[in-house]
């Protein structure tokens, strides 16, 4: 049977929430991020911030330089997630399948509802609109590639001073001739190293890379040619799903200048590896690889990774790994932009005292207790010494 698949993205979410709390702000260039002096980066921003070039990702310094009337307002993480929960229950009350993918933006499997599809979407966006005060964009298909990409395009061709609240329908069937005569960059599995290699092949539009076929994508691209080619067509398979299965938990920070005293390099990474440790063991989750990313004054950024020999849910365990990966990497004194610490290829830890030995026991039992104590307490009420 074939499926119906809506994908809801809420338009400039961040920057919508905030001209709920602050009306004043409608109309007016705004973005919500980092301050300037502390290296951050623009989250979000207006529509009429936009206009002017400003767009997410980019430092907020830059943007200032672009629109020196531009607002700067500090995210509000907490009153973000409230909207966004009010959202998904919303939505979980339209289907039972709903597979939420960020803050922001989720799908929906509509395939069993009778009515027709642009009306259920054009309802849920009132709905939401009218209840929240929240604008955004909708996109129909008969899979998730392609409901996703509708939604874009939709917000693409209604750019200009206010929220798109765009709607796109691509009926069952002209997936294909759909996607054709769309930028190869609007593909999922193409990134700029592979946008990059296309375009050096004179492959520019989603119709091109299809017309290559799979053979030859598997050729160049090994197997992730072979997915390449199923999505040049506008074909997915992957079911929508309520949960998603974490992959990697990271945590990184930017310095808001050039650090190059060793102490203080290697006490963040003690305390970005404490934050992962405390997401694995929040989710019931082991790590068999710990990564280190780094970031030099010029920009140049580098990872690092290393495989431990059992999976682990330790600070310790993860820091130590880290802090080896960081002294293979640096030299001494080397000033640093930006250190980060992440973990994957993850799974249910495994606590048998058989495997771990008894003195790992002890350590799983001294870190439970840190974690009791700080989510009593607060973070800040015992930590390891060095």
């Amino acid at each position: 049977m074939t499926r119906t698949i809506l994908h809801l993205d809420l338009d400039a979410f961040f920057c919508a929430v905030e001209e709920l709390r602050q009306p004043d702000l409608r109309g007016k260039a705004f973005a919500v991020g980092g301050q300037p002096d502390q290296r951050g980066v623009v989250a979000s921003c207006s529509y009429a911030a936009r206009a002017v070039g400003i767009h997410s990702a980019m430092p907020m310094s830059r943007a200032l330089q672009m629109c020196s009337d531009l607002i700067v307002i500090p995210p509000g993480r907490k009153e973000y997630e409230k909207f966004s929960r009010q959202v998904m229950d919303r939505l979980k009350n339209l289907a039972p399948l709903v597979e939420q993918i960020s803050i922001d933006e989720a799908f929906v499997d509509i395939s069993d509802l009778r009515e027709p599809a642009v009306d259920t979407a054009r309802k849920l966006q009132t709905q939401i609109m009218e209840e929240l005060g929240l604008p955004c964009s909708i996109g129909i298909a008969s899979n998730k590639l392609v409901a996703k990409i509708a939604t874009e395009t939709g917000k693409k061709s209604k750019r200009g001073p206010d929220y798109p609240y765009a709607l796109t329908i691509v009926p069952a069937g002209t997936e294909t001739k759909f996607l054709a005569g769309l930028p190869v960059s609007m593909l999922w599995g193409v990134g700029p190293k592979t946008e990059k290699r296309l375009a050096e092949m004179g492959v520019h539009r989603i119709g091109e890379l299809a017309t290559l076929g799979e053979t030859a994508l598997r050729g160049m691209f090994g197997e992730n040619g072979r997915e390449l080619a199923h999505h040049a067509l506008g074909q997915d398979d992957r079911p929508v799903v309520n949960e998603h299965v974490t992959k990697s938990i990271s945590q990184e920070n930017t310095f808001a200048r050039d650090v190059s005293e060793d102490a203080i390099l290697e006490s963040m990474l003690k305390r970005l590896s404490a934050e992962v440790g405390r997401n694995l063991r929040q989710e019931h989750l082991a790590a068999a690889t710990v990564k280190l990313k780094i970031r030099w004054p010029d920009f140049t950024t580098l990872t690092r990774q290393a495989t431990l020999p059992v999976p682990t849910s330790l600070d310790e365990e993860v820091y130590q790994a880290a802090i080896n990966l960081f002294r293979q990497v640096r030299s001494q004194h080397q000033a640093v932009r930006l250190i980060g610490v992440g973990v994957s290829n993850l799974g249910p830890p495994i606590r048998q005292m058989e495997l771990w030995g008894q003195g790992n026991e002890k350590a799983y039992k001294l870190q439970e207790a840190l974690d009791d104590l700080q989510a009593k307490y607060g973070k800040k009420i015992i930590d390891r010494g060095r």
